[in-house]
């Protein structure tokens, strides 16, 4: 390089210029930072400040009260029950068809990716409706439960039915890209060496495979916990029985309980900021673990 050349690369100036030509102006930085900001505090900050405040507006004797009622206790512990259920369900399911997809070749791959997916395009309700005609009285399948004495519509087995269609893809969608990505030679290393499958799942898949499936369970027992559209469908809306926590919400809103539906509706946005947090512990966590 002449020493021209290199005075020019070292000029103080030129290296102002090349900034300048790569950055956005000052002002375009600032405004779209300030219309991030604005559309956080709108449409999230102020709805959760609202409901503290409509929760602890009365003070923590009301709250205490709305929260401990028989309707509301059945409503926690009806929530807690399906999400207790649907998590590890959805943990199995995930984890295998991670494996089955990222590990093994075979005809009708691409179709099963794609159903998977269902449930993210199918609405909530819709979901509810077609488990009804499967499983309702009047349904397909409905004289057969009769005469079995199942019941599985306007019932608690409905509920985590259709909680778990909802809840399907979250799991799975998170391992899918992480074990595709990181390939099968260990696993076929593991083997070679003469460890049995159930070996190399838990001391070689397990530990690569673990920072995505902590993932993929925060984001299901979110969804679990929060689904509202199927389960009005096929709950019956049975108070202190199939009521979940958003539809007791909705009860004591449409009854106008207002103080007592913030109070049950601080129960999920205290879940919903711990699912937050742990969410950002365990991407904090993941980025200090070594490769």
């Amino acid at each position: 390089m002449s020493i021209h050349s290199s005075a020019l690369v070292a000029s103080p100036a030129l290296e102002r210029h090349w900034q300048q030509a790569t950055a956005e102006p000052n002002w375009v930085r600032r405004t779209l930072i300030g219309i991030a900001l604005s559309f956080l505090l709108l449409f999230l900050v102020l709805p959760l400040l609202v409901v503290l405040y409509g929760a602890f507006e009365q003070g923590l004797t009301v709250w205490y009260a709305a929260v401990t009622e028989p309707d509301a206790v059945a409503a926690i512990r009806l929530t807690l029950l399906v999400v207790v259920l649907v998590v590890p369900a959805n943990v199995l399911f995930g984890v295998a068809i991670a494996w089955a997809i990222a590990k093994f070749e075979f005809r009708g791959k691409t179709l099963l990716l794609s159903l998977i997916d269902m449930p993210f395009a199918i609405s909530p309700v819709v979901v509810g409706l077609i488990f009804v005609i499967l499983f309702g009285s009047q349904g397909w399948l409905g004289n057969w439960l009769d005469a079995h004495s199942l019941r599985i519509i306007f019932a608690v087995p409905g509920i985590i039915i259709v909680i778990t269609f909802g809840t399907l893809p979250f799991v799975a969608r998170e391992l899918i890209p992480l074990m595709q990505q990181q390939g099968k030679q260990e696993e076929e290393a593991s083997l070679t060496l003469g460890a049995s499958g159930f070996k190399t799942f838990w001391y070689v898949t397990l530990p690569n495979i673990k920072w995505g499936l902590i993932y993929g369970i925060i984001l299901c027992n979110a969804r679990a916990m929060g689904e509202f559209g199927a389960v009005a469908i096929v709950s019956g809306r049975i108070r202190g029985e199939t009521n979940t926590l958003p539809l007791h919400i909705e009860v004591l809103y449409n009854e106008y309980m207002f103080s007592a539906a913030f109070a049950v509706s601080s129960i999920l946005t205290g879940l919903a900021l711990l699912t937050i947090v742990l969410k950002s512990v365990v991407e904090w966590l993941e980025q200090r673990t070594p490769n």
